[in-house]
């Protein structure tokens, strides 16, 4: 765990200094105070996206992503808020010190950063190898550009050549000081009594980056044809590599994947590196591996959107086809691109430019059902069996997608292309995911889970679209966030100035008129704890604030600021809100209670026509007294807005 203080710092640093952070990631342009550039999580032409210096924020005006440095870095890099801390407190020399572990925790951690350290030492290790020794000049690097290579390929992928000798990289580890222990976890050695030598030894090296850029693992492939020895080796699994959880490419495709909402997914090393070359960089590997769960939910980390690419070997597809289920499986929008007879992405892609690759693959690429119909309608063709077994493969995969509505526009697709009657369809595709739930929920009963589809029974979160006050809530809370530590002069509590946050909340909860929206609830909890501290600044306590929900609002609300026009036009265009918050905070409040006292007293009057004949005189009189003492409430708030006529 990281201290408080530390985090604050941090925070406070990183978000005052927000240009700097998001210039390591997007071209920003001066307009005015604030900084202008292109989204990176969206395609866009038009630039949207906007950093505030002076409000420590950023916001995209195109597809609604805000917040402050640790919310842009979160997101972008996809990291946990810890590693999102760390990764800012490097950034700025701040040094952040963490509690103490248990002393198992600590054996773990440090093992684990005992294991990251050496396969980053490899790394450079393999890259040196590759470029400043005779061997590794004429031998490694002679083998990448032999496969046309560039060198700015071969830099951005940090490739390497590991000798021909036994213990090349052992010997120099140990001589460096790292243990042969951690050598052996991770991999590099293989450690027999007093045999020791290097796994990889004679081969060119693919080193793997975990999505924060760190080496954890090593694929390489052998020079010298020998039918004994496997062409590709890759690490073994480890504390810092599970192959089923990491995709070769990721770290360098992250962004692109995001900005073009569309990843494709090829499968070995040198795939990902044509492509890359041609331009095309949303581009991943599964590394020869059969696709997991785990690697298509990496992806959708990014996007929903996946297209496939295969080359012309049939068996090899059919074998893969698995795949595609495990994607739709996962909710993903998925395409296949199968590749003419005798090629792979690798060699496609170098013998085409950019532009030509991306045509192809628009003109190409073909919905999954439509290819895997068409794929095995080759082995059916007029076997009315196979033919059955066809239909029952299709409606499987299309019985693993989770959106219903998908399913149901893939179950006429299937119907039109097979000639199959879509109500039978129907009931199949309704018979399989019956069929996986009582399995789902057999599992979990024996293994004390709950089943998939089980919900717990829960307050909801409320959605922006169902809340009847959000546009007034909004600008309640912009106003708490803007002008929270202000003073209301003519209010004062026990001869103490009351401040603009202070007046905000004891208004609202007084009259229980809080939100159904339970962040906004939690926004008006958490300065309620410091809203009497007069060293607290409203606006920095939210936009550092560690709870990266209540920053990312923040954010939104002062990065887009939502007027009220029934508000606003009695003071005719706004200048300087600065100059008038005082009337407009009150204003803005009692719009509000205005608006949630209507809609009570409305509800009040309908229990009064459908009271029952059995209700009780005492229940009528009850019932009429809170009519009567809202009526009182919403006449004296109608005052307070001008006189509003109420109905």
């Amino acid at each position: 765990m990281i201290d408080q203080v530390t985090i604050d710092k941090i925070l406070e640093t990183a978000n005052s200094q927000i240009v700097d952070v998001v210039s390591d990631y997007v071209t920003l342009r001066r307009r005015g105070i604030n900084y202008l550039g292109n989204c990176p999580f969206h395609n866009e032409k038009t630039p949207s996206f906007t950093v505030s210096p002076h409000k420590g924020i950023f916001k995209c005006f195109g597809c609604g992503e805000g917040g402050n440095s640790l919310n842009f870095i979160m997101k972008h890099d996809q990291l946990s808020f810890v590693e999102a801390i760390k990764a800012l407190g490097k950034k700025f020399n701040i040094h952040v010190e963490e509690e103490e572990y248990s002393p198992e925790q600590q054996k773990q951690r440090n093992e684990r950063e005992s294991m990251m350290v050496l396969s980053e030492f490899a790394g450079k290790y393999f890259t040196k190898m590759l470029n400043e020794t005779d061997e590794g000049k004429s031998v490694g690097l002679g083998y990448f550009r032999s496969r046309g290579f560039r060198d700015d390929i071969i830099h951005k992928f940090d490739l390497g050549y590991s000798p021909e000798k036994k213990d090349a990289l052992t010997e120099e580890a140990v001589k460096q000081g790292y243990r042969l222990e951690y050598l052996e976890k991770t991999g590099l050695s293989i450690v027999r009594d007093d045999y020791k030598a290097d796994r990889f030894r004679g081969r060119v090296m693919f080193p793997i980056h975990s999505l924060a850029g760190k080496v954890i693992a090593f694929g390489g492939r052998i020079l010298k044809t020998d039918a004994k020895t496997a062409k590709y080796l890759n690490s073994p699994e480890s504390e810092i590599y599970h192959k089923s959880r990491v995709l070769y490419g990721i770290y360098q495709a992250k962004q692109e994947i995001t900005r073009q909402d569309m990843c494709y997914l090829v499968e070995g090393y040198t795939d990902v590196l044509s492509f890359h070359q041609a331009g095309i960089t949303n581009v991943v590997a599964s590394s020869g591996t059969a696709l997991t769960p785990d690697q298509i939910r990496l992806i959708s980390r990014f996007t929903k959107n996946i297209t496939i690419i295969y080359d012309g070997d049939p068996a090899g597809i059919k074998a893969s086809l698995r795949g595609i289920d495990l994607v739709l499986a996962e909710g993903m929008n998925v395409k296949v691109l199968l590749l003419p007879d005798g090629e792979d992405p690798d060699t496609f892609a170098k013998e085409r430019s950019e532009e030509e690759l991306t045509q192809y693959i628009k003109e190409n690429q073909k919905d999954f059902i439509k290819f895997k119909t068409s794929l095995l309608l080759e082995d059916a063709q007029n076997d009315p069996i196979k033919r059955a077994q066809l239909i029952q493969d299709i409606v499987r995969s299309i019985s693993t997608i989770p959106d219903s509505i998908i399913r149901s526009v893939y179950v006429k697709e299937c119907s039109s292309l097979l000639k199959v009657d879509e109500r039978v369809l129907v009931q199949e595709t309704g018979k399989l995911q019956r069929q996986k739930l009582e399995e789902n929920f057999r599992r979990s009963t024996t293994s004390n889970e709950r089943p998939v589809g089980y919900e717990k029974p829960s307050t909801p979160q409320t959605p922006a679209n169902t809340n009847p006050f959000e546009l007034e809530e909004r600008e309640v809370l912009r106003f708490m966030v803007k002008h929270g530590e202000k003073l209301l002069s003519d209010l004062t509590e026990d001869g103490q100035k009351v401040t603009v946050g202070q007046y905000i909340i004891h208004e609202l909860k007084q009259d229980d008129l809080l939100s159904i929206n339970p962040l906004y609830n939690k926004m008006m909890e958490a300065y309620e704890v410091v809203c009497h501290d007069p060293e607290v600044i409203a606006q920095k306590f939210f936009v550092n604030n560690a709870d990266t929900d209540l920053s990312r609002l923040a954010s939104d609300l002062i990065g887009k600021e939502y007027q009220l026009s029934r508000i606003h036009e009695k003071f005719g265009k706004v200048t300087h809100e600065e100059e008038i918050y005082q009337d407009l905070v009150m204003k803005v409040v009692a719009e509000l209670k205005w608006k949630k006292v209507k809609v009570v007293l409305k509800e009040k009057r309908s229990q009064l026509q459908h009271i029952g004949a059995n209700a009780s005189e005492e229940e009528l009189m009850e019932l009429m007294k809170e009519i009567n003492t809202w009526q009182m409430v919403l006449a004296h708030i109608s005052k307070e807005l001008g006189g509003r006529t109420i109905v």
